[in-house]
């Protein structure tokens, strides 16, 4: 089995309930990745791992939890990062998604948004509030002052 990946076949943990897909006993999930029991209770006193518990406190790993140890997997053995960086990078991880999630809500916002304008005739309306301005003092005050400020357009007024 290449290392850090999940074993294609082996993984005959304790049957969870119908639709919510397999549960793995530790013992099983040790074995399938070639790992010490004790590195995976590590993982989860980290916090890296998650697994669910039975009544008799017994660690069930999910499919989720699968896919997880195998992100640490390929980070600690493949790419030789610490378990505090690997805490680190798995944070990341989490913000992206969510900001990912945060940036395509507001992306469908605006199309709704620009859907509603076109519908309701805004576009006319829209070309017709917009107005050029004149420079003023301030901005060619500093341009003179820093030569990297591009220089606004001369104003024919002046």
């Amino acid at each position: 089995m290449p290392r850090g990946r999940r074993a294609t076949t082996g993984l005959a943990g304790s049957p969870g309930e119908a639709g919510a897909g397999r549960l793995y006993m530790i013992s099983v999930v040790s074995k399938a990745y070639g790992i010490h029991p004790q590195t995976l209770r590590l993982y989860e006193r980290e916090g890296l791992l998650k697994p669910s518990r039975t009544e008799g406190n017994t660690r069930l790993y999910s499919e989720e939890d699968l896919r997880q140890l195998e992100v640490i997997l390929n980070l600690t053995r493949d790419l030789g990062v610490n378990l505090a960086g690997v805490e680190i990078v798995l944070n990341m991880r989490r913000k992206m998604e969510q900001m990912q999630g945060e940036v395509s809500e507001f992306v469908a916002w605006v199309r709704q948004e620009l859907a509603r304008a076109a519908q309701e005739g805004w576009q006319e309306r829209l070309q017709q509030a917009l107005v050029r301005l004149p420079p003023t003092p301030l901005a060619r005050a500093t341009a003179k002052e820093d030569p990297g400020v591009p220089a606004p357009p001369a104003d024919p007024a002046e």
